[in-house]
């Protein structure tokens, strides 16, 4: 490859939009570190700070997700290095939430595995597609899907403070079973979609 493929290729792949993207990356360590270390009494007894400073954490990254993207497509700053860590960037997110919310036990741990293996069998399928040539675009349902869990990993991070602002808990269980729901709903539909990959 000449020097200026390499230049091209670096360009490429050292753009604002992937730049946000591990920035995601980074931002997962002080979260994680802020949402267990709270519950381990790492910051003294006061468990609201930590976690108020993990949910604006996890808001800053998960914007960063909307952010990215769009500014990819809007000046053509798609690179295959995008492609590749935007959704591992959020996969690694959510993932890395979801496994602490089980830890302080505000998430059953069987809607988790759910989650988690909705994500391994999509990631599967999405590699098995590229190698076939074949591109899937991302579907509404699986746009819901992520909304939903981000607002409910939002609200679970903070739960035990909702009450002093006046939502009540189930609030949080109503959102919890739609993005379970949503999870599976946009499983199937993926699946069914795009059943030819398989064939």
């Amino acid at each position: 490859m000449s020097e200026v493929d390499n230049n091209k290729q670096s360009v490429s792949i050292w753009n604002v939009p992937n730049a946000l993207t591990m920035f995601r990356v980074v931002l997962i360590v002080p979260f994680a570190v802020l949402l267990l270390g709270g519950q381990r009494g790492w910051f003294g007894q006061n468990l609201l700070i930590p976690d108020i400073i993990a949910d604006v954490i996890f808001i800053i990254a998960s914007l960063t997700d909307m952010l990215d993207g769009k500014i990819a497509r809007k000046y053509n700053l798609v690179s295959n290095f995008g492609k590749f860590m935007d959704p591992l960037a959020d996969k690694l997110l959510v993932c890395t939430a979801l496994i602490a919310l089980v830890d302080m036990k505000r998430i059953p741990a069987w809607i988790v595995m759910i989650i988690i293996a909705r994500e391994f069998i999509i990631s599967g399928f999405r590699l098995l597609a590229a190698e076939r040539g074949v591109v899937i675009a991302a579907s509404w349902w699986g746009k819901f899907k992520t909304t939903f869990q981000m607002v409910m990993v939002i609200l679970m991070i903070v739960e035990p403070s909702l009450a002093l602002v006046g939502m009540p808990v189930i609030v949080v269980d109503i959102i919890m079973y739609i993005a379970l729901a949503l999870t599976v709903v946009s499983l199937i539909d993926y699946l069914y979609k795009n059943r030819g990959v398989l064939k």
